[in-house]
């Protein structure tokens, strides 16, 4: 049986600032890079360069109230405990539950991208509706439980490791997107397919979550925030992240508007909505139909590589979150103990590597890539929401050790910002994920008794009913009865001027912090 750790048995402070940087940017930028390209296009053709922006924008707004909230609380899977400090357990254990489906999706989805670049050479993994068949589900869990090893041997060899192949990746992943600009653009291709903006700007706002599941990879920065060498590191390395792979995904946006070849696609020119009927990689297929043997190669190797990467750093950092869980009582205090010789959450490794599997072989046949896509980002956007809400919050309590340039207006921004980001998820993704999160979140709140400061949280149940119902009533919702446009400014308006103020006062009426400072202890070991 696991026995009380001796002192010096912590998370060790093992990673440096390029290590953290690249296991920021390296896990970002994988499935999205190629599958929310082609998606995004469907929904708003050229259009799609316009929700990257915004995407962008609005990302960078959150990334900062991860940078000051981790000087403050620089703890494994932070951004899973930030809210118990301004809001308490029950705000906490719904935010840190809807971080956790997050972090359980991305392995799956990163094991079918992998599938996806293997299906180039085994069509056997791929049905013509581009599911995974029976075969691919079990390569898929193979797959995942690769993503083991890595994470099992210390911090030391994961930074290290990841640094090394992260950096590899990142420049096969650059060099196939800038081949085909400077070979084969067309800039014409913006406007000459029905414009730049074929589907209205609904359209650029039903491609947004597309674009923002791509942009929550950066938060696995903080989550390893306790295991970094210098904590200002996690700022530079934060905002060089979402700089980073901002550039990556429009070089990919640039490359496939402007060197679309509508006939290796099967589809008529200028038939931007044909491209949601795309089976695999259409940079594979694209760098494949103008003879790029090369890049063709490079981009295969990126294809299976690329997610296999992001997939066992997500799967490092969900452990991270289950820690952080641990810490805070919603599960058994297994997931706090650490591994004697590695100083690893194993018991979180564990687990979230056994429910990932599961997840991979049971979904397998059901959604599309595209679908797991939608429902993770709703679950991580609800989880983020919180952020923008205890970063003021700590900071009128006089808690804030690092405070950002206008944190104020950034964490209002960031708040509108992640509100919009459910809304435009749509409906049934929104349901979907709120039944699950309800359901997850009662089983931790009855398994670790976590029913106190249940009125700090009120503003928070209901923001998320708000919006549940806002992608009911909404005009892509299942009434549709206020139109797009309409209800967006009502979303953003709602929960800037309600919800907002409401968060902020209800995290005000206790000071919840000074209850858990103290649950960052020592973890118990591995005999």
């Amino acid at each position: 049986m696991p026995k009380q750790s001796k002192p010096n048995n912590r998370l060790r402070k093992e990673i440096n600032f390029v290590e953290l940087f690249i296991i920021g940017l390296s896990g970002a930028v994988a499935t999205a890079v190629f599958f929310s390209q082609v998606e995004m296009t469907a929904f708003a053709g050229p259009g799609s360069l316009i929700a990257w922006i915004i995407g962008i924008l609005l990302y960078f707004t959150i990334g900062l109230t991860y940078i000051e909230l981790s000087q403050t609380y620089p703890e494994a899977g932070g951004p899973s405990r930030y809210s118990i400090y301004s809001h308490g357990i029950v705000t906490n254990l719904i935010n840190a539950t809807s971080d956790l489906i997050w972090y359980l999706f991305i392995p799956p989805i990163e094991a079918y991208a992998t599938i996806e670049g293997l299906d180039f050479f085994f069509p056997q993994l791929l049905n013509k509706e581009d599911f995974p068949t029976l075969l691919g589900a079990l390569v898929g869990v193979i797959i995942l439980i690769a993503y083991i090893p890595f994470n099992y041997y210390g911090i030391k060899v994961f930074a290290r490791v990841t640094a090394g192949f992260g950096s590899i990746k990142m420049i096969f992943y650059a060099l196939p997107a800038l081949a085909l600009v400077v070979l084969f653009a067309k800039p014409s291709n913006f406007t000459a397919y029905h414009g730049i903006l074929p589907f209205g700007i609904a359209g650029v706002f039903a491609a947004m979550p597309f674009a923002m599941f791509a942009f929550g990879g950066a938060r696995v920065v903080p989550d390893f925030a306790e295991e970094t060498k210098n904590k200002r590191d996690i700022i530079y390395a934060l905002l060089f992240t979402i700089l980073g792979q901002a550039t990556i995904y429009i070089l990919y946006n640039i490359a496939l508007l402007t060197t679309i070849n509508w006939s290796a696609f099967g589809i008529k020119p200028g038939d931007w909505s044909g491209l949601s009927n795309v089976v695999g990689n259409p940079f594979v297929i694209l760098t494949s139909s103008y003879d790029l043997k090369i890049f063709l190669i490079i981009i295969l190797i990126g294809a299976i590589a690329g997610p296999f990467l992001t997939g066992y750093i997500y799967m490092g950092s969900g452990s991270r979150v289950l820690l952080a869980m641990g810490r805070s009582k919603f599960m058994s205090s297994a997931m706090k103990q650490l591994h004697e010789k590695y100083a690893i959450p194993y018991w979180g490794l564990i687990v979230f590597a056994v429910v990932g599997a599961l997840i991979t072989f049971l979904f397998a046949p059901i959604p599309s890539i595209y679908g797991l896509i939608s429902d993770s980002v709703v679950a991580g956007y609800l989880g983020f929401a919180t952020n923008p809400v205890a970063l003021v919050v700590l900071r009128r309590q006089g808690v804030t050790k690092y405070k950002i340039p206008f944190g104020n207006v950034i964490s209002a921004i960031a708040f509108i910002g992640a509100s919009l980001i459910v809304f435009w998820s749509g409906w049934p993704s929104v349901p979907y994920s709120v039944v699950l999160l309800a359901i997850a979140s009662a089983v931790f709140a009855v398994l670790g008794k976590a029913t106190a400061d249940f009125k700090e949280s009120i503003w928070y149940v209901t923001y998320i009913g708000f919006l549940t119902l806002m992608t009911y009533i909404g005009s892509d919702g299942a009434l549709s009865i206020i139109p797009f446009l309409p209800a967006t400014i009502i979303t953003a308006v709602v929960s800037l001027a309600v919800f907002y103020p409401a968060g902020i006062l209800s995290g005000l009426r206790k000071e919840n912090y000074l209850e858990h400072e103290m649950e960052k202890e020592e973890e118990p070991r591995k005999e």
